[in-house]
């Protein structure tokens, strides 16, 4: 709350500051109280079984059960009753200048938003929420100050957040300029589903299953049984096979996982632009999401082309805007994701009709680097398969030949490899000047190309480091208050870089260039 500003007591309407009609004091919706309860069931229940078996060793069959329902019954009341004091002492409204949220009991919060400062008013709903037709509002200003930039409205009913979402972002009703069509952008393709398995979300829960596996487990004392087990089944197969065919049980359940995973974030999705000039970002399963973004924020788009949709020409487009701070409690971490995987064709379709633009920077010719940026991936690679080689065979030599063999593996199969991606990585660098935008593209195992609004940079850093002098390259980095906050050219010929970063921003490098007239 800002100093100085009175805040009216929680019952009844409040005359707003500075104006003279009187803003109505609300309450979240009263389900909360049910919905609470039944989380808590949930959890309950899914803790009852293993609890249970854990007791019944110590106090018998019958015991165990009563100790476990009583304890049930505590935690849901005790839930439940949390939940229903929170209710009675939440209370918020919208007025004409401020948006405020009284909350507590013994520690009362009174906290207020500017409404000329609010950025974002996002709905969230799992799946109980949904079947009870209720939501989760999160108002948001954009500043990474923690939770004084956001207020959470956890639940009201749907037709409430929509209305609040509307009026919140209401001032936008000027519009954006351009010619660009409103309405539904682009939907959700079920064919791109086939994209998930080849993302490196797979591989990850595979691991995950994996281990979670042997955690459980663990937990009942039978970790040693299933290792057991698991030998049996592979007693007359080879190590190797073993090794093999646990391998790509875990790839199998990554896969399975992956394509769960991507049903559950991006069905239903849909990209629209409002009237007013927002974009907003519709999708979810079982927990569905809405995201606003205003399109005064916006700065431009980033490409994303991770290795192994890449590979099946597919990309993904990301929203380098202003003002998009996540909440600590938000925990998708696409919160700025214009459009899933998606053919490359596809997405820069997407970047151009989200830019206003008849062609996608993203898809314009980049210029190259020189081969001295090549060499400096190549060496990189090297050492980087060199180090852990090396350790490997001195500890080989000192204490056992198996490492000395493993040593040999990681040679004949890590060199190969990181040439690969190094060439891969030069092959990916480049950088132009497109119109509006300034376009710089790097990187091979999460390849990225951006599109940065020439007018949204506010300064450049220019490195060179003494390896980067003598090859005669060095990086020029756009700074901005967008996004990443920063987007680099790297290991640019030296003249070439400092012309596109003078070029792309007349005037802000100039006062720190020397120019040197051409010999002869």
């Amino acid at each position: 709350m800002s100093p100085g500003t009175a805040l009216s007591e929680d019952r009844g309407p409040a005359q707003e500051p500075g104006t003279a009609t009187s803003v109505e004091w609300r309450r979240l919706d009263r389900r909360t109280v049910l919905v609470s309860a039944l989380v808590t069931a949930g959890v309950v229940a899914g803790a009852a079984v293993p609890t249970t078996l854990g007791l019944s060793g110590r106090f018998g069959l019958a015991a165990a059960v009563a100790w476990v329902l009583a304890g049930s019954v505590l935690l849901i009341g005790s839930a439940a009753a949390g939940d229903y004091v929170r209710w009675r002492r939440t209370r918020y409204r919208v007025g004409g200048e401020r948006v405020d949220l009284h909350t507590g009991l013994f520690l009362v919060k009174k906290r207020s938003l500017a409404r000329e400062r609010i950025r974002s008013v996002d709905l969230t709903a799992h799946l109980l929420q949904r079947v009870l037709g209720l939501v989760t509002v999160r108002i948001g200003t954009g500043e990474h100050s923690g939770n004084d930039s956001t207020l959470e409205l956890d639940p009201v009913p749907r037709a409430e957040g929509e209305r609040l979402r509307r009026e919140l972002l209401e001032r936008t009703a000027a519009g954006t300029p351009g010619t660009h069509r409103e309405g539904e952008l682009v939907a959700l393709d079920p064919r791109w589903i086939r994209y998930a398995p080849v993302s490196f979300v797979a591989p990850v829960l595979g691991g995950a299953a994996a281990g979670a596996v042997m955690q459980v487990s663990d937990w009942f004392g039978a970790q040693g049984q299933v290792i057991e087990w698991i030998g049996e089944r592979f007693r007359d197969t080879s190590l190797t096979a073993m090794i093999m065919i646990l391998v790509v049980a875990a790839v199998a359940a990554g896969v399975v996982g992956a394509l769960g995973l991507w049903v559950e974030m991006w069905w239903n999705y849909r990209l629209e632009r409002e009237p007013g000039g927002t974009l907003r970002i519709r999708r979810g399963l079982l927990t569905s999401r809405s995201v606003s973004i205003e399109e005064r924020r916006l700065r431009g788009v980033e490409l994303v082309e991770p290795l192994g949709i890449r590979t099946f020409g597919a990309a993904r487009v990301d929203a380098i805007t202003t003002g998009l701070a996540k909440d600590d409690e938000e925990q998708h971490g696409d919160h700025n994701t214009l459009l899933p995987a998606a053919p490359r064709p596809v997405a820069d379709a997407v970047a151009a009709d989200v830019l206003r633009e008849t062609t996608s920077p993203t898809g314009v010719p980049l210029t190259g680097h020189p081969l001295a940026a090549r060499g400096r991936r190549l060496r990189r690679a090297f050492w980087a398969v060199l180090v852990p080689v090396a350790v490997l065979a001195v500890l080989g030599a000192l204490l056992t030949p198996v490492l000395l063999w493993i040593a040999l593996g990681c040679a004949v199969a890590g060199l190969p490899a990181g040439v690969f991606l190094a060439r891969d990585a030069y092959r990916g660098l480049g950088h132009a000047i497109s119109g509006d935008y300034l376009v710089v593209r790097s990187g091979t195992v999460r390849r990225s190309t951006a599109a940065l609004e020439r007018a949204g940079v506010i300064g450049w850093t220019v490195r060179q480091t003494y390896f980067q002098r003598r090859a005669g390259v060095l990086s020029v980095t756009a700074t901005t208050a967008a996004g990443a906050g920063a987007y680099t050219a790297y290991d640019t010929d030296a003249g070439e870089g400092l012309d596109f970063a003078a070029n792309a921003v007349p005037g802000l490098l100039e006062p720190f260039l020397e120019r040197v007239p051409p010999a002869g």
